[in-house]
């Protein structure tokens, strides 16, 4: 029964006259899909869950719940990883599932307009039919949404190329707390008319507006990919070769790195034959991208810098899909072995190598039993690390994560937000003065504080 039934919550019937009854959800069971987040980690119970169709009824919703002091949780596909999608206690889930719209392709600016809940997938889809890209790609593009993506500044593998979500922002349409609607959609590309509210709402975790649409840049296909494998001694030098490779090969798109012990369960977990008779001390998998074919170019950079035992090259669609599937396949197989702690952090690209050896030396010693699962994309310096094997609410990981990562001059968060995993430590790399303008943004357009409040740094 996709209705609120009897309830006698006079939110749920406020919000059933802007949506209809089928539309908001106060039986426990269907709201408990919402309720969760994709680790298991994070849950908690919602006052309701209301889906509106449109950013009219997004922004009549939003009013209702203000005029309330009824607190939302803005929803997407719900990948997070850090806790900022789901309810902690009471609040409104307001899912963008129903606006999935992906508008016609303009194909003279290279831009589309897509509403939040379109998978990544969808936008993707519909490039390719025109001949161009949508260059943010991440394991979950299926059930990622534009609007989540846009709200944690979502990377992918191919940052280091195109840059992150937020690169790919040149238009934004969104509903502020009051239940007004900002829309900046001409997808100009020169526009200095003071602040930029489409930058400001990436990554924004869902604290300042609910985006509803945005307008996206896409960028010419390159049809004809090679993908290759190889093994090197450490992650130091995977980035040493990734930055050889990067300056001598101009159709290198990605590079990503991963290790024997993850490598070992995508075998176990889902059947993928590795690529060598025995485990090199790191992984890199670089893909190339061009309108002509990139396997010579990168075949014969391989082998001036390495030589044939040690790299396997992919050229056709199953070849490049399988070695793909060594690297994107972490998540699922890692998941398949318990509930891990997910943490992802980035850094200068020189110190990668340091990272992942003091990383591994500090889990040992200040969690006994701790088995780190590390990959991610070297590229642009993120370094996921999974940690299987301790308490997933043992704040000893990601103290010592995040406090090296800290040392090192990097960040505590790569691609995946604050949300309310990582809020006590929000400190180890934004100042306070960084804190308190953000504060000030965050008081400035949400004055009662009723977007995702707990998000980013704790509510007052």
């Amino acid at each position: 029964m996709w209705s609120m039934g009897g309830t006698d919550d006079p939110l749920a019937r406020a919000l059933a006259e802007v949506v209809g009854s089928e539309h908001v959800l106060t039986d426990p069971e269907l709201r408990a899909g919402y309720e969760r987040d994709w680790t298991g980690r994070f849950q908690g119970r919602a006052r309701l869950v209301v889906r509106p169709g449109s950013t009219a009824e997004t922004a009549e919703v939003v009013r209702r719940c203000a005029e309330a002091g009824a607190a939302i949780v803005p929803q997407g596909g719900n990948t997070g990883l850090v806790g900022g999608s789901v309810p902690r206690g009471g609040e409104v889930v307001l899912s963008l599932a129903r606006m999935s719209r992906v508008e016609p392709i303009d194909e003279t600016a290279s831009q589309v307009t897509a509403e939040a809940g379109a998978t990544i997938a969808a936008v993707q889809e519909a490039a390719r039919a025109s001949g161009l890209e949508y260059p943010v790609d991440l394991a979950s593009r299926g059930s990622a949404t534009v609007g989540g993506t846009i709200a944690t500044n979502a990377g992918g593998m191919y940052v280091g190329r195109y840059g992150p979500t937020r690169a790919q922002v040149v238009g934004i349409e969104a509903v502020l707390a009051d239940g007004s609607i900002v829309s900046r959609m001409g997808g100009l590309l020169k526009d200095n008319t003071g602040y930029d509210l489409a930058g400001l709402f990436c990554g924004s975790e869902g604290t300042l507006a609910v985006v509803t649409r945005a307008r996206l840049r896409l960028v010419p296909a390159l049809p004809r990919r090679a993908v290759a494998v190889v093994g090197l001694g450490s992650l130091g030098e995977a980035a040493e070769l990734g930055a050889l490779l990067r300056k001598e090969v101009e159709s290198v798109l990605a590079l990503e790195a991963f290790f024997p012990e993850g490598a070992e369960l995508v075998h176990r977990h889902l059947g993928v034959s590795l690529p060598f008779e025995r485990h090199p001390g790191c992984y890199l998998l670089v893909e190339c991208g061009s309108r002509e074919d990139p396997a010579p170019e990168l075949a014969a950079a391989l082998e001036r810098h390495l030589g044939s035992e040690w790299a396997v090259l992919g050229t056709t669609g199953p070849e490049r899909a399988r070695l793909w599937r060594l690297r994107e396949g972490h998540p699922e197989a890692i998941a398949a072995e318990g509930i891990p702690q997910k943490l992802d952090v980035t850094m200068p690209l020189a110190r990668l190598g340091l990272f992942e050896r003091e990383v591994r030396r500090r889990l040992a010693s200040s969690v006994p039993g701790a088995r780190p699962i590390l990959f991610g994309h070297i590229g642009d310096g993120n370094i996921h690390v999974n940690v299987l094997g301790a308490d997933p609410n043992d704040e000893r990981v990601a103290e010592a994560v995040f406090t090296l990562a800290a040392e090192l001059e990097g960040s505590i968060s790569a691609e995946h937000g604050i949300g309310v995993a990582k809020v006590r430590w929000l400190h180890l790399t934004r100042s306070e003065a960084d804190i308190r303008a953000m504060r000030a943004i965050k008081r400035a357009l949400d004055p009662t504080g009723i977007l995702n409040p707990g998000v980013l740094f704790p509510a007052e």
